[in-house]
């Protein structure tokens, strides 16, 4: 540019002209006007840009730092399946819902470790470090966390499946009755009458498999759509947990923050959804387990209506309704888990 600058101010041998030539001079002025301003654009984009981007790489790491070292990982017939083990006492399965992984397990448990009880969570199949095999189906999982109780030399235990996970808890009980000591099903997502209760429009599906399978737009939902994230992905009605206690608030933005990496997490979820729509067959009124059905009324899932149809046919099961509270059951999570203590207690 400097050069043409001087070209177009120099002297025309030819003819002595040497002023400079209006015509390329003007091309040149805007020709530089156009490169700042395109520079300032580009400056101003950058600026602006880059601590969205040095957040999400925060965030991104302090994810990745908070399921690191907590679990462990051991071979079954189906791959390599990931655990963790907390607290003390009486033994518990916390089969985790879509989203989760160990660390959903443990987190949704802790209320259960207060009271003096030791969980065992697993990955499912397609969660953290959990393989995906070619059969990812709910009762392959469950004969995957029988070798897991093998393993841990645990012979008959209780079992808790939450959301999607109760697929798996109720195949165990099925398949597995003698390590079944108690089941216990919370905020059912399964589709007993035929019709899945969270059919989506193609448009909604793309959104969210877009959003199941990048850690960047995940992470930016949460920055911009939070409430919306809360409606869909926790199938909880935002009013509902605006108006909840400050730790019940804390405890749903933890649930959903934690979702985190969920490029870690993708295959599992989109399985889920499958399994969730279209389960396999399954009779419930064979199930011998002492069973506890958990569930609230306006949870966006459907799984009011899911618990009683279950309750209905396991033989000796007790349904619990919650009037409000969501899929996250918002507001009850101190009562729940009391109730999952008695229910225990008791059998």
């Amino acid at each position: 540019m400097h050069e043409l600058a001087q070209r177009a101010g120099s002297c025309n041998q030819q003819n002595g002209d040497c002023g400079p030539n209006p015509i390329l001079m003007r091309f040149l002025h805007h020709a530089a006007a156009r490169h700042w301003r395109a520079g300032i654009i580009a400056a101003v984009i950058g600026s602006a840009t880059l601590p969205i981007l040095l957040a999400c790489h925060r965030d991104m790491h302090e994810a990745e730092l908070r399921i690191s070292g907590r679990s462990f990982v051991m071979p079954t017939a189906s791959g390599r399946l990931e655990y963790a083990v907390s607290g003390r006492g009486p033994a518990v399965l916390m089969i985790h819902g879509t989203g989760g992984g160990f660390d959903q397990g443990l987190a949704f448990t802790e209320g259960l470790v207060r009271r003096g009880y030791q969980v065992i969570a697993p990955s499912r199949f397609g969660y953290l470090r959990s393989d995906y095999p070619d059969d990812p189906s709910s009762e392959r999982q469950a004969d995957a966390l029988v070798e897991l109780l093998d393993k841990l030399g645990v012979q008959k235990i209780a079992v808790a499946g939450g959301s999607a996970g109760a697929l798996s808890a109720a195949q165990l009980a099925l398949r597995h009755p003698e390590r079944c000591a108690a089941l216990i099903l919370v905020v059912p997502a399964a589709n007993v009458r035929g019709s899945d209760p969270v059919a989506m429009t193609p448009v909604q599906e793309f959104l969210v498999r877009q959003m199941a399978s990048s850690d960047f737009l995940f992470w930016t939902g949460l920055k911009l759509r939070h409430a919306d994230m809360v409606g869909t992905l926790l199938a909880t009605d935002p009013a509902v947990v605006a108006r909840g206690s400050p730790a019940e608030q804390l405890r749903v933005n933890r649930i959903l923050r934690e979702i985190l990496p969920v490029s870690a997490r993708t295959r599992g979820m989109l399985n889920d959804a499958r399994l969730a729509g279209h389960p396999a067959r399954m009779e419930f009124r064979d199930i011998r387990a002492p069973t506890l059905v958990i569930s609230v009324e306006d949870d966006r899932f459907g799984t009011a209506s899911t618990a009683r149809d279950i309750a209905a046919a396991v033989p000796h099961s007790r349904l619990v309704i919650y009037p409000t509270g969501g899929h996250v059951w918002v507001g009850h999570d101190e009562e729940l888990w009391s109730e999952v203590d008695r229910f225990l207690g008791s059998t």
